[in-house]
């Protein structure tokens, strides 16, 4: 039985090795965890393919302007004797004609554009506008996934204090109820006294698992958000939280979310795209000029043979419907510019408010701190004297476990207030399109 149990706990020993081998430890500041982040950004795997798909666009639009080469040819059997009526004096037709059961024929056409109205032009323009929007759109995505990891980042970190603050408090704790349950064997406190103190240990470690259960939660969506592996333990750099100490006046952020915002200055790309398509779509109107060329061969046995037939020319191409059909081309174009336009108005005062309610944010988030660390202060005195008058019988159990509770949260509070206050700032830098990526 002995030997059983021998080998139990060292089976029990060897899976709790192998586990903690399995779990990955690693250390990321707030910029590598950035870096991972877009590295790994299924997102930004999206904004890579749109940029493709847009710069294949401007290269459609770059072709139309290349010469156009057809080359064709074909071969034909006859299986039956067709009847050739030749009109040409001196030929001879009808029935009597020459026998005839195949046809090969071969042709090969150049079209140059000289004149389009413009169209080629314009699609070339607006072409390379959509693809710098493509990018811009990007850009402001990275930044707006640099805010999501520095939240995740500000989650763990709250996590990972508040574990160190019910620690430390609990293991006091723990040694308060050895002292308590003495002092009761020994007659100075009565049960119930102790009872107390034991209900508020059980408090402190609930507190505690919840603390432990918010870190787990918190370390797999920063793993899944960075591409590493769900095994992976994070640790966090705790002097993050010192970001954000000299906050400018709020026209300052104003001025730089104008002068930043990825997503404004793609809009103002595509509102250049939709005023070259308004152009575009009028040149519709408007005859497009081609050099062309060509040349044609045929080989009719025992009838008709054509080399080196070579013709040059000029081809205007013009489509009269165009004087009774309305452009709805045009329409629709110019209906997409004053959309653009209502977006633009939209987003301008969008960025307004974001800027000053992430400011004002900012702002309370910085004296919040100052109120929590007051009231940090307090509960600690508070905490020391009501602990002497216990010692000294002027205080109750209940008042003495209510100040080790008001001392607990606080301190956390203080934690929280920093980290807030450092994510705030993040924020005003989001929202002004100045967000860092190093």
């Amino acid at each position: 039985m002995k030997r059983i149990n021998n080998l139990v706990i060292a089976l029990s020993l060897f899976v709790g090795i192998a586990n903690a081998n399995a779990q990955e430890k690693r250390t990321l500041t707030l910029d590598e965890a950035v870096q991972l982040g877009i590295q790994n950004s299924k997102n930004l795997k999206i904004d890579a393919a749109k940029i493709e798909e847009a710069t294949a666009d401007l290269l459609e639009a770059k072709n139309r302007q290349l010469p156009e080469l057809k080359v064709s040819g074909s071969y034909m059997y006859l299986p039956i004797k067709p009847n050739v009526d030749i009109k040409l004096p001196g030929l001879a037709g009808g029935a009597g004609g020459p026998e005839i059961h195949q046809v090969v024929y071969g042709s090969a056409n150049l079209s140059v554009p000289i004149y389009s109205g413009g169209r080629i032009k314009y699609g070339i323009q607006s072409a390379k506008y959509l693809v710098e929007a493509s990018k811009l759109s990007t850009e402001n995505d990275k930044i707006a996934i640099a805010y999501n990891v520095a939240q995740a980042y500000n989650n763990l970190f709250k996590a990972n204090q508040s574990i160190k603050v019910f620690e430390e408090n609990l293991a006091a704790s723990q040694k308060r109820d050895e002292t308590f349950l003495k002092m009761e064997n020994n007659g100075l406190i009565a049960r119930n006294d102790r009872l107390k103190a034991n209900l508020q240990t059980s408090n402190i470690e609930l507190q505690l698992l919840e603390a432990k259960n918010n870190y787990n939660i918190a370390n797999i969506n920063m793993d899944l958000l960075l591409g590493l592996p769900e095994t992976t333990e994070l640790a966090v750099d705790e002097n993050y939280i010192e970001e954000g100490t000299d906050v400018k006046p709020v026209d300052y952020y104003v001025n730089e979310a104008r002068e930043n915002r990825k997503d404004l200055q793609a809009l103002a790309q595509q509102r250049k795209a939709a005023e070259l398509g308004s152009k575009a779509a009028k040149a519709e109107n408007l005859p497009s000029i081609a050099f062309t060329g060509g040349y044609v061969a045929a080989d009719i046995p025992k009838f008709l043979t054509v080399y080196n037939a070579i013709n040059v020319g000029i081809g205007v191409s013009y489509n009269l419907s165009n004087l009774w059909k309305e452009n709805s081309s045009l329409r629709q174009s110019q209906a997409r510019e004053k959309q653009l336009a209502a977006t633009d108005e939209l987003l301008n005062d969008n960025i307004k408010l974001d800027v000053n309610r992430e400011y004002q944010n900012t702002d309370y988030s910085k004296k919040r701190i100052a109120v929590f660390e007051k009231s940090a202060e307090q509960a600690n005195e508070n905490y020391r004297i009501t602990k002497n008058k216990y010692d000294n019988g002027l205080a109750t159990m209940t008042e003495l476990l209510d100040a080790d509770a008001a001392q607990i949260a606080a301190n956390v509070g203080v934690i929280n207030a920093k980290a807030d206050a450092a994510l705030a700032y993040r924020k005003l830098l989001q929202t002004t399109g100045t967000l860092t990526i190093k």
